[in-house]
């Protein structure tokens, strides 16, 4: 089971430096577990950035894998996780989802470098 985070997300729609570190990942969409988060932040980037319509279709993308709410159980393990890694809240449920799911992360997000079951690298830039 794999996760991309909202940066591999990003990377991959914008056809980044590191758009292909995502491709294996997301190429096999039965393995790929989306926790609702990621939608919300991605959503809003696009949103942002290019438009409702563009941020729609990336998100509809990204529901073609299996979407995770924020559960009870991974709210609470996002406390711990958060607190134990020190990470932000949106890493914490990222990394909580996948423990419980038991997925590897794939990040351009310095704050999982060093936490395993990450798959990490470091931006490039154009």
């Amino acid at each position: 089971m794999n996760i991309v985070d909202s940066s591999g997300w990003l990377e991959y729609f914008a056809d980044g430096p590191n758009a292909s570190f995502f491709s294996r990942p997301l190429a096999k969409t039965s393995d790929l577990v989306v926790p609702s988060i990621t939608i919300y932040e991605v959503f809003k980037v696009v949103l942002r950035q290019r438009g409702e319509s563009e941020a729609l279709q990336a998100v509809a993308l990204m529901q073609q894998g299996s979407v995770v709410d924020l559960t009870a159980e991974i709210a609470i393990l996002a406390a711990k996780v958060s607190i134990e890694c020190r990470l932000p809240m949106a890493d914490s449920i990222i990394l909580a989802t996948s423990r419980v799911h038991g997925a590897t992360i794939w990040t351009l997000d310095s704050n999982f470098e060093k936490i395993e079951g990450v798959q990490y690298v470091t931006k490039r830039d154009t």
